[in-house]
């Protein structure tokens, strides 16, 4: 009765060994930062090659879409990535409107490869996912967009603290 019992524990060891396993590699592999545009720089050569996603405003006479190839190109401005330094702006509309119009702000250069978003325009807030290379050039495999003007309305009441 006893080896049988020793057998079964040993088995469930193993099976709760594996879980953890799959759980932190999982985690481990698909974790990604959230930077704003001044942090990604600030990090320099230690942040490339590495996941990355980064928030900034759009600079709309910066937006190249090559339809041929599909290849979008456009530069964001670091926008806060606090919400109450948002909210000192006036809002986010406001705020994107202030880092597309100061010429003093960090910028970042974005190569995204894919369909040309219909929001993106100037002072849109851009989210994207991917890496920085050597030469300072953001390439995303994923682009989100905002545009302040859909979303006037006050952050959401979570994001505030």
């Amino acid at each position: 009765m006893s080896r049988s019992r020793n057998k079964f524990l040993f088995g469930g060891l193993i099976i709760l060994a594996a879980v953890v396993y799959l759980i932190v590699s999982s985690t481990a592999a698909g974790a990604q930062f959230f930077f704003t545009v001044d942090e990604l720089l600030a990090d320099g050569p230690g942040a490339v090659g590495k996941p990355a996603r980064v928030a900034g405003a759009v600079l709309g006479d910066t937006i190249v879409y090559d339809t041929e190839t599909l290849t979008l190109s456009f530069t964001i401005v670091h926008t806060p990535g606090d919400t109450r330094l948002i909210n000192d702006e006036g809002g986010l509309a406001a705020a994107l409107d202030a880092a597309v119009a100061d010429p003093t702000r960090n910028r970042l250069q974005v190569v995204y490869v894919g369909v040309k978003p219909d929001l993106l325009q100037h002072a849109a807030e851009a989210i994207v996912s991917g890496q920085i290379d050597e030469s300072g050039v953001f390439h995303a495999n994923e682009l989100l967009l905002r545009c302040p003007t859909r979303y006037e309305e006050a952050l959401p009441a979570q994001a505030q603290g």
